[in-house]
């Protein structure tokens, strides 16, 4: 499922973080104020699904199955 442009973000990004003046933001493609943002904060991270969470609590439980 796609998800939804996220604009309050991005508006807030580019007129309170990179003080774009409004013409010029709105004036940016979305490749643009992605790279915009890079530049800024460095390349994004998607966050764990929850399978992969999963996985490596498997794989690296908090405590062994022998401790209390």
């Amino acid at each position: 499922m796609m998800k939804p442009f996220p604009w309050e973000q991005a508006i807030g990004f580019g007129l309170g973080v990179l003080r774009l003046p409004p013409e010029h933001f709105w004036r940016m493609t979305p490749r643009e104020l992605a790279y915009a943002v890079a530049a800024r904060r460095g390349p994004s991270r998607e966050p764990m699904d929850r399978g992969a969470f999963d996985d490596l609590m498997r794989k690296f439980p908090d405590k062994r199955e022998d401790q209390a």
